[in-house]
């Protein structure tokens, strides 16, 4: 059984599946194939992405599609605030709440695993693009996509 939805909220539906899963999907091909390992703020920015996913994918299948989205749409805020959080840290702006993180690897004995696993400052950029690291990046892709899929539901309300 389809509900009917207004096209504007279609296309915000969309953007509330497309936006987090690119963005956790740049991040785990940054990881796993480039070898950047995320730090403890870099983890922070990915949860409300896998929460903001979640909603957008239930929101394809059940009605009310618009609460769905909404909050889906905060929690790509909320994922782009942290990384505006990160980058002032990775600037120097101010302090962060934490140092380091680590990533232990799959299998084996797992004390060697936390042993070789690399230690990752919340502090230093690892990777920047045109002048911006991925955290900004986050802030930026991530806060304007929701602020898009809040004011296309908005739209959406009158259509």
């Amino acid at each position: 059984m389809s509900v009917p939805v207004p096209a504007p909220v279609r296309a915000a539906r969309a953007l509330a599946f497309l936006v987090p899963a690119g963005l956790l999907g740049g991040a785990y091909i940054s990881q796993y194939v480039f070898g950047l390992y995320p730090c403890e703020m870099c983890w922070w920015q990915r949860y409300p992405h896998f929460f903001a996913l979640a909603l957008a994918a239930l929101a394809f299948a059940r009605a009310p599609v618009r609460p769905l989205v909404a909050v889906a749409a905060l929690a790509i805020l909320t994922s782009g605030l942290i990384g505006a959080f990160h980058a002032g840290v990775e600037l120097g702006w101010w302090d962060g709440v934490t140092s380091c993180a680590t990533t232990a690897a799959d299998g084996g004995n797992p004390l060697d695993a936390i042993m070789a696993a690399p230690v990752i400052r919340c502090d230093i950029v690892q990777f920047s693009f045109l002048g911006t690291s991925m955290a900004g990046w986050n802030f930026l892709i991530a806060t304007a996509s929701a602020l898009a899929i809040l004011f296309l539901i908005g739209f959406g309300r009158k259509a």
